[in-house]
């Protein structure tokens, strides 16, 4: 039976609300065709606004779309899979870190269920994001996949991995912009303490962050070392940092962030 809408949506939060706008204003997929239940009036007021339709009522998303995602926390995952018993759910989609796909369609009650699951980060809301996503439930089926690559398409770049890779991508990719802000954040606060204006060290930190990074994108033929080699000089200024970075272990405190971070997804795996 033909479903009215074309992606139903569980969960209005920030990271749906991001996926919603990539879609919409990508026009990869028209507003009309989009359904979102979440149980705040104010969550489905912000986004009527996208031109979706909203609901308070799992049931009225889960049994009239082509594609679910689940965009909601993995510690109320059960609850929500556990409010659509009995429809007809066919291809998932899930944002959840941690959660496999045979603990979701146990969940879901379907054996015959497809799930892709994505990881994407926080840049999706601004169309700069990184999103890993297994299809490997949908690799059969052309359409779905393109279908399922297009929705996070939208939101930035888009790398294709199996799911035991996924807690390794929560680690990096997934929960990175918070790394990427705290080093920004330790720049304009070291350069305010050697007189700088906020404003002032913002602009050259973000600046630099950014800068380095498309570097790093463009030159292929270049290593990392060889890329921090050339900003260095022998007895010069850059060199005394990176030494200083060096002494600090700064390689293995960013090892050992990562690691508790994967080891979470690991727990929540569970």
């Amino acid at each position: 039976m033909k479903k009215q809408y074309k992606l139903g949506v569980i969960g209005g939060g920030f990271m749906a609300t991001a996926i919603l706008k990539g879609v919409v204003y990508s026009d990869r997929l028209r507003a009309k065709k989009i359904i979102v239940a979440d149980p705040s009036a104010k969550a489905r007021e912000n986004l009527s606004e996208l031109g979706v339709y909203t609901t308070a009522n799992n049931r009225d998303v889960a049994g009239n779309c082509d594609y679910l995602l689940f965009a909601v926390k993995p510690q109320t995952f059960e609850e929500a899979a556990a409010s659509i018993k009995g429809l007809p759910v066919e291809k998932v989609i899930t944002i959840m870190a941690g959660v496999k796909k045979e603990k979701i369609k146990a969940l879901l009650f379907g054996k015959n269920i497809k799930v892709a699951r994505a990881m994407p980060n926080l840049p999706c809301s601004v169309g700069a994001g990184m999103t890993a996503v297994d299809i490997e439930d949908f690799s059969e089926d052309a359409d779905d996949c393109s279908f399922i690559i297009d929705v996070f398409g939208s939101l930035g770049n888009v790398l294709c991995l199996p799911e035991e890779k996924l807690n390794a991508v929560t680690g990096i990719s997934g929960s990175g912009p918070a790394y990427v802000y705290m080093f920004i954040d330790g720049l304009i606060k070291a350069g305010m303490q050697h007189g700088l204006s906020e404003d002032e060290a913002k602009t050259l930190a973000v600046t630099t962050v950014k800068g380095g990074a498309d570097m790093v994108e463009h030159s292929a033929d270049k290593t990392l070392d060889e890329l921090i080699s050339a900003v260095c000089s022998k007895g010069g200024t850059t060199i005394q940092a990176v030494e200083s970075f060096r002494n600090d272990d700064m390689e293995g405190m960013i090892g050992r962030a990562v690691a508790a971070c994967v080891k979470r997804a690991e727990e929540l795996s569970e």
